[in-house]
């Protein structure tokens, strides 16, 4: 068997924040869905069943909770934030595929969520 590519999944991560730029945004927060792509090797994990083969997905979601809760005017910040802290706390991360919306935003328009998708490679 040969591996092409391995990746790491995180889906629809529900997570309360306090992010906008209206000050009604930061005092009231919303909620927000984080969803992640992490390219990583785990080759390894897939012949060992060895957590030290692979990235530990409920470590991944405390660094992005903790991101998530330090607000933010803007969404490309807050994923910023978390794609440098991903890249710091993981170095087996690769590139990582983010996608971070706010849910229901107050924006006058009727729609699910409003966000942003970065994809971004370790140099």
């Amino acid at each position: 068997m040969r591996i092409q590519n391995t990746s790491i999944l995180l889906q629809g991560l529900r997570i309360y924040a306090r992010h906008g730029v209206d000050p009604q945004e930061t005092a009231v927060g919303a909620m927000f869905t984080v969803d992640l792509k992490l390219e990583t090797d785990f080759s390894r994990a897939l012949e060992t069943d060895e957590l030290d083969g692979t990235v530990n997905y409920a470590s991944v979601y405390e660094a992005v909770k903790e991101e998530m809760q330090i607000p933010s005017r803007l969404l490309e910040h807050a994923g910023g934030r978390i794609a440098y802290r991903l890249f710091r706390d993981f170095p087996a991360i690769q590139s990582i595929r983010l996608k971070l919306i706010k849910q229901n935003p107050p924006m006058g328009a009727d729609c699910d969520g409003a966000g942003i998708e970065i994809t971004v490679r370790r140099e």
